[in-house]
């Protein structure tokens, strides 16, 4: 990636598909180059935690709401301590932004950071061609990076693919911390890192819980070295059959009571002994619908994920850790959204329940794990 100056409104820019499909309008953020896997997300909203977020390292996202930046950035919403997307194409970027927490545009935001966008270009084209076409490489180029269709392309095609990227240890912490229960402290949790963002374990303290957040790297032995009442698999980016299970078989088999979401689903569903796939276009945004299979209530879900378990839907699995079952389902497609173990105290969920940016429907996950925590204490 090569950066120089902000360039909304002002410089040339182009995108370019793996496929040969190219848009083109104006710099947005910062002027130069840049890859990554071309992905949507839904949400009205949100934008700054979804920059934020590290599962979208690597990745180029396409908004498809028109009007992107009207609220700003402020001091308080990031998901992490930095922008995470690759590249960023939004159609109708605000050219003021209104809003009383705000500090800065998201346009010198992303130039501040060097993250090279695009604007102008008809998203709700680009949305449809992902759709039909499937997420795929991209390249935004503009100012000087700009050169003959042909060459861009060609370059383009040259970028790493998503499909076999292990990137969980390029997002994660390296050193360990700790996020104290808010009010009285009543358990212990082991988080792995996988790219882990800030409200999940401040959901998880305002709980009473006293959150250890270990490096992807973490040992089974540095895992046990907090004495956990249970273990969290966090979200995170890339291809999870790249992902070294040695540490979540240690929790099954000790039966520590554990709790996965969004790529912390998918190792749980691996160590399991089912298998992953990469989806067409996979899930991004704030408006997923998903069912609680347990309780049949339907729930509107935050999703960032390009893989998924491939589990049966309707019959009971029998894995090396007792009998599993599919626990949740998205009802757009019937894409596996949560597993969950019969004969023991774990479960998981591909989707968000910290609701940042929104919704608040899985928010009860939490306590559910907590429930678990309580049941193997007593």
């Amino acid at each position: 990636m090569t950066i120089s100056t902000r360039g909304a409104g002002k410089a040339p820019a182009v995108l370019v598909l793996e496929d040969g499909r190219i848009f083109r309008g104006r710099a947005y953020g910062a002027v130069g180059e840049t890859f990554g896997e071309a992905v949507f997300n839904t949400g009205m909203t949100g934008y700054q935690e979804t920059l934020t977020d590290p599962s979208y390292h690597r990745q180029v996202v396409v908004m498809t709401a028109p009007h992107v930046g009207n609220t700003g950035v402020n001091d308080d919403d990031d998901e992490s301590k930095r922008i995470w997307v690759a590249g960023y194409v939004v159609r109708d970027p605000a050219r003021i932004p209104s809003n009383w927490r705000s500090r800065r545009s998201l346009d010198d935001e992303l130039t501040a950071q060097g993250v090279v966008g695009i604007s102008g270009i008809d998203t709700r084209a680009l949305t449809r061609h992902l759709r039909e076409r499937g997420a795929m490489r991209v390249g935004i180029f503009s100012g000087e990076a700009l050169a003959d269709d042909a060459a861009l392309l060609t370059r383009v095609q040259q970028a790493p693919e998503m499909k076999g990227a292990d990137l969980s240890a390029e997002v994660a912490t390296t050193e360990t911390y700790v996020v104290p229960a808010i009010g009285e402290k009543k358990f212990t949790v082991a988080a792995l890192d996988l790219g882990i963002k800030g409200m999940t374990p401040h959901r998880m303290a305002e709980r009473g819980i006293e959150v250890h957040v270990l490096p992807a790297t973490a040992t089974a032995e540095q895992v046990y070295a907090v004495n956990p009442d249970g273990v969290f698999l966090s979200n995170g980016p890339g291809d999870p059959a790249t992902a070294d299970l040695t540490v979540i078989k240690a929790v099954l088999e000790r039966r520590t009571p554990l709790f996965g979401i969004c790529f912390g689903n998918q190792l749980l569903g691996r160590a399991l002994g089912f298998g992953t796939y990469k989806l067409k276009y996979g899930h991004r945004g704030i408006n997923q619908p998903v069912q609680d299979r347990t309780t049949g209530k339907v729930e509107v879900t935050a999703h960032n994920h390009g893989f998924a378990v491939e589990a049966p839907l309707d019959t009971v699995s029998d894995t090396p850790y007792g009998r599993a079952e599919v626990s949740h389902v998205c009802l757009n497609d019937n894409v596996v959204e949560g597993l969950q173990l019969l004969d023991q105290p774990a479960f998981s969920v591909q989707y968000h329940p910290e609701a940042a940016a929104g919704p608040h429907d899985a928010a009860y996950l939490f306590d559910r794990f907590v429930s678990l925590m309580e049941a193997e204490r007593a």
